[in-house]
């Protein structure tokens, strides 16, 4: 068997954390008894409700349907029958309710009939369409629907990027599916290239990662495609980073502001490559995944595979309970996870790991003091940023000096938080400017559009009125034009003759009959009176 290949490249900074991985082979998950589907879990436009209450429903039927451009539909892990369609809380930082479709289970798993395809004989467009039926989007975390990714429009793709790095702590959910099922997601990056038309594939794994680098080597050896490469990277984090990945593998940095595809660059994680391939070879939406429950708090850490929906209340039970009944719950990594408000909220498709820390384990919540200007932040910084001074223009609400200093190319890693000596909470600074500014554009668009619409209206108020000028002016034009018809007949010989109104107006000519009518009258003698003939 060959041996992968070493990167050559590095990105700035970055900080070497204890991994915590976790060496555990990936099971199933028990049926649910319920499943509770929110309608949005995706960047972009929730999916709209396509089903009823009381209405009974097979796995992988379609529940809500994409709806606009931005949208995947969501699907039916297994069959049952919806009982509620109504607000549950959901996995996001506020904590707040979402729109969810409540299934009760009925332990059949009946599944709707599948619809295969070879996927290499498809063009594009048509294999696209089919991801997007299927639901696929990222599952690195950001959830973003995978159809838009594959559609490069004029953009000449070179390279597709695997991103197998999982740098952050904990996570183990990739590298047990890349020692799992290699073969597969394999071929999935050749879906992946046949959609793109790129022309290179390079699957960046950290080198702490030995048993799924060699077994997707020695799937990479089997499948003969030259084309796929597997490259090992230092261990960093983040080396997980979109950005950073790729200029470690290649050496190109992604423009500021810009996108991998601004330098022929798409980027994928290998769960979608395999959902990628599950949608259009086997005919499956996306109604499973792999979650990593793990931390210091649970009793018997461990990768399963769940059905998306599931309660994480149900796997910490499968994972034998929380040790500690004080655990915080986080979704995601110790590092750029989000605490969640219950272990109630279901598992939805960017949901990539669940951390139980105890509280010893957290980090004390000591008190923020001045910055002292030491500069540890920006060593550490991966996008070669100053988190000083977006720190001081945050914090005085400079937001324009945040953009100035490029806040939007800052990932919110959390490096420069967990160095500072002065524990002063940067990525919640950076996170507050970066709403507010998007709430300043939301509110700018918004006034946009009204004075757009009132100068539109403005413009046809004016329109009305030049219309209703002219057709004023018309009808006076016509007047005259009679006047002087009617002055030029009367000052024609025979004129006295005429009416006072033309020949052609009936008005006059009633008026003419009239009087002439009125004339023979007067001229004709009156019969005498009866007793005037009587005399």
């Amino acid at each position: 068997m060959s041996t992968a290949m070493q990167a050559q490249w590095q990105f700035p900074g970055g900080l070497h954390l204890d991994a915590h991985k976790l060496d555990a082979p990936i099971r199933d998950a028990r049926l649910p008894t319920q499943l509770i589907v929110p309608v949005s879990q995706h960047i972009g436009q929730p999916a709209k409700v396509m089903v009823e209450i009381g209405q009974r429903v097979l796995g992988g039927q379609m529940l809500a349907a994409a709806e606009g451009y931005v949208s995947t539909p969501v699907h039916a892990a297994t069959s049952g029958r919806v009982v509620a369609i109504e607000d549950r809380p959901v996995p996001h930082p506020s904590g707040l309710a979402a729109t969810c479709v409540v299934i009760e289970t009925d332990s059949l798993d009946e599944q709707v009939p599948t619809d295969p395809a070879d996927g290499f004989a498809l063009d594009a467009t048509d294999l696209r369409n089919r991801v997007r039926q299927a639901g696929v989007v990222g599952l690195g975390g950001a959830a973003f629907p995978s159809f838009i990714k594959l559609n490069p429009g004029s953009n000449v793709v070179e390279t597709l990027v695997l991103n197998g790095a999982e740098c952050e702590p904990y996570i183990s959910c990739d590298q047990a599916l890349m020692a799992a099922q290699p073969d597969a997601i394999l071929q999935g990056a050749r879906l992946l290239l046949h959609a793109l038309g790129a022309q290179h594939c390079l699957f960046g794994v950290e080198d702490n990662k030995p048993e799924a680098i060699a077994a997707l080597q020695a799937a990479a050896d089997a499948l003969g495609d030259e084309r796929i490469r597997i490259v090992t990277v230092p261990t960093r984090y983040p080396q997980g980073g979109e950005k950073q990945l790729i200029q470690t593998l290649t050496g190109r940095e992604v423009p500021s502001h810009g996108l991998p595809l601004d330098i022929g660059i798409v980027c994928h994680n290998p769960g979608t490559a395999l959902a990628v391939w599950n949608a259009v070879m086997q005919g499956r939406a996306l109604t499973q995944r792999v979650v990593t429950i793990t931390g210091p708090g649970v009793a018997e850490p461990c990768n399963l595979r769940v059905h998306i929906g599931t309660p994480v209340s149900e796997l910490l039970e499968q994972a034998g309970g929380l040790i500690d009944p004080d655990a915080r719950l986080i979704m995601g990594g110790p590092m750029m996870g989000f605490a969640l408000a219950s272990a109630q909220v279901p598992i939805i498709k960017a949901t990539n790991c669940i951390l139980a820390l105890r509280p010893e384990d957290l980090r004390p919540d000591t008190p923020a003091m001045p910055c002292i200007r030491c500069g540890a932040c920006a060593d550490v910084c991966p996008a070669g940023l100053l988190p000083q001074q977006l720190y001081w223009h945050a914090k005085a609400q400079e937001f324009d000096k945040t953009q100035d200093y490029k806040l939007f190319d800052c990932i919110e890693c959390g490096c420069c938080a967990q160095v500072c000596p002065s524990h002063i909470p940067l990525v919640q600074y950076y996170r507050h400017a970066k709403t507010e500014i998007w709430a300043d554009e939301r509110a700018r668009r918004k006034a946009d559009v009204a004075r757009q619409r009132h100068e539109t209206r403005l413009a046809r108020l004016e329109r009305e009125e030049a219309e209703k000028k002219a057709a004023r002016e018309a009808k006076k034009a016509a007047l005259r034009a009679r006047a002087e018809q009617q002055a030029a007949q009367e000052a024609q010989p025979g004129a006295a003759a005429q009416t006072d109104k033309p020949a052609d107006d009936p008005v006059a000519a009633a008026i003419a009959r009239a009087k002439a009518k009125a004339q023979t009258g007067k001229s004709e003698p009156r019969p005498p009176a009866d007793d005037e003939s009587a005399s």
